[in-house]
C-alpha cells in the first residue's frame, strides 16, 4: 500500500477498506492526514464557518444495570444516591436553558430496570406540552434497546412511539467501540454492536436524524477503531434518500479518572493530542458519507480542538450547560458562549450558531448583549 495513493482514493470519496484505514493511521504523517482531511472538510462544508450549539445535557436517571467499567456516573437500583429527575426539576433546567438562548435538551440516563416505554412517552409529552419549542435530542441506541427488551417489542415500535411523543433526534450515545470483543469487556450489560447499528437503521427508516460517536483509547486495537468507522459508514450508505441519517460524527478519548477499567490496568496508553488530531483526520477520510465531524473540546481542551478544525472537523459542539457522565471520569474543560466563539475565531474561522439539524440560527438577543458587554469590558 502507498500513502499517497490511499489519500487520493479518499479525496475521490471512495471507501477505504479497513486495512487501508489502519495503514494510514499507522503510517501516514500527521501533516499528510490533516491536509487530506481538511480538503474533504471544505468539500462537504465549503463555508469557512465552524458551527456550535447551545444545549443542556440532563439525565433522566442515574440508575443503571449495565455496569460499564468506564462509568463513574451510574448507581445501582435502590442506592441512596439514585434518582429519577422530576418534572419540576426539568422545568428549572429548561427555564435556565432558554434563558441562556438554547432550545435543545440532550436527555439521557441509565438502564433503569423499571422505566419502560410508557415512562418516556409520558415524559416527552409533558415536556413538549410545557415547552412546545423545546427540541428533544434524547436517549440513544443502548437505551432504545433496553426499553425494547423490557417491552418485548421492536426498535421501530419504540422509536415510533417516542417520535410521536416528541423525540426530535437520536444521539449516538453508547457506541464506545462497536466490536463485541471490546464491548464484552467494558460494557457487557449494554446492547451489542450489531444491536446499536440496528437501532440506528430503524431510526433512519423513520426519518429520525441521528449522530454517531466513538469512545477510544481504552482496550481497542487500531483495527477495531477503523472497523468501527467502516460499520458506521455502511449503515449510513443504507439510509433512505429522504433521511439525513448520521448528521455528524463525534469521537472522544476515554476519560479514566477513578474508573474500574483504569483500576484493572487494562487500558492502552493515554490518548495524546497528536493521536486525537489523527483520529479526527482519519474519521473524515473513512466517512465520506457523513457531512459533519465534531471536535470534542470537553475531553481534549481548547488548543487541541482548535487544531482539529484544520484536520477535518467543522463543528465545535456545545457549550454544555450541564454534563455529568464524562465529567465524572475526569473531563474538566468548560466554555461559555463567548469563549467558544472566541476559540473558533482564534483558529481562523467564523463561529456559526446552529440547531441539531445543522441549520444556521441567529444569535439570541441576550447572547448578543453579553458579547457587547464583554467587548466593552475588554476595551475598558
Amino acid at each position: 500500500m502507498n500513502t499517497a495513493d490511499l489519500l487520493q482514493k479518499a479525496l475521490n470519496l471512495e471507501f477505504l477498506s479497513i486495512e487501508e484505514g489502519v495503514f494510514l493511521l499507522e503510517q501516514a504523517s500527521t501533516a499528510e492526514l490533516m491536509w487530506a482531511a481538511n480538503q474533504l472538510r471544505f468539500f462537504h462544508v465549503p463555508e469557512p464557518n465552524v458551527t456550535w450549539i447551545i444545549d443542556r445535557n440532563s439525565n433522566t436517571t442515574n440508575v443503571c444495570i449495565a455496569n460499564c467499567k468506564f462509568c463513574n456516573f451510574f448507581r445501582v437500583p435502590n442506592h441512596p444516591e439514585s434518582y429519577v429527575t422530576t418534572i419540576e426539576e426539568y422545568k428549572t433546567k429548561i427555564d435556565e436553558l432558554f434563558a441562556y438562548g438554547g432550545d435543545q435538551l440532550l436527555l439521557q440516563g441509565g438502564h433503569h430496570p423499571d422505566l419502560g416505554l410508557s415512562f418516556y412517552v409520558d415524559l416527552f409529552k409533558q415536556l413538549k406540552e410545557l415547552y412546545p419549542t423545546l427540541k428533544l435530542h434524547a436517549l440513544g441506541p443502548p437505551e432504545i434497546a433496553h426499553i425494547a427488551k423490557l417491552e418485548k417489542s421492536t426498535y421501530s415500535h419504540v422509536l415510533s412511539a417516542l417520535k410521536e411523543a416528541g423525540l426530535d433526534s437520536l444521539p449516538g450515545a453508547g457506541a464506545e467501540i462497536l466490536n463485541d470483543r471490546v464491548r464484552r469487556r467494558i460494557s457487557r450489560g449494554k446492547c451489542s454492536g450489531q444491536e446499536w447499528l440496528d437501532v440506528m437503521r430503524a431510526a433512519h427508516q423513520l426519518d429520525l436524524t441521528t449522530s454517531a460517536t466513538m469512545m477510544f483509547g481504552h482496550i481497542e486495537t487500531n483495527y477495531e477503531r477503523i472497523e468501527h468507522l467502516a460499520m458506521l459508514r455502511q449503515v449510513q450508505s443504507e439510509k433512505p434518500a429522504n433521511s439525513k441519517g448520521f448528521i455528524a460524527f463525534i469521537p472522544w478519548p476515554f476519560m479514566d479518572e477513578d474508573t474500574i477499567l483504569k483500576k484493572l490496568n487494562h487500558k492502552r496508553a493515554d490518548v495524546s493530542g497528536d493521536e486525537y488530531v489523527r483520529m479526527i483526520a482519519i474519521s473524515r477520510l473513512m466517512l465520506p458519507n457523513v457531512k459533519n465531524i465534531q471536535a470534542s473540546w470537553l475531553t481534549v481542551g481548547k488548543a487541541i480542538a482548535q487544531v482539529c478544525l484544520h484536520a477535518g472537523a467543522n463543528d465545535f459542539g456545545s457549550i454544555m450547560i450541564e454534563e455529568n457522565v464524562v465529567s465524572a471520569a475526569g473531563a474538566a474543560f468548560r466554555f461559555t458562549a463567548n469563549g467558544i466563539q472566541e476559540a473558533i475565531r482564534e483558529a481562523g474561522y467564523t463561529p456559526q450558531l446552529r440547531t441539531q439539524q445543522y441549520e444556521y440560527r441567529q444569535l439570541p438577543p441576550n447572547l448578543i448583549q453579553q458579547q457587547l458587554d464583554h467587548k466593552t469590558l475588554i476595551v475598558d
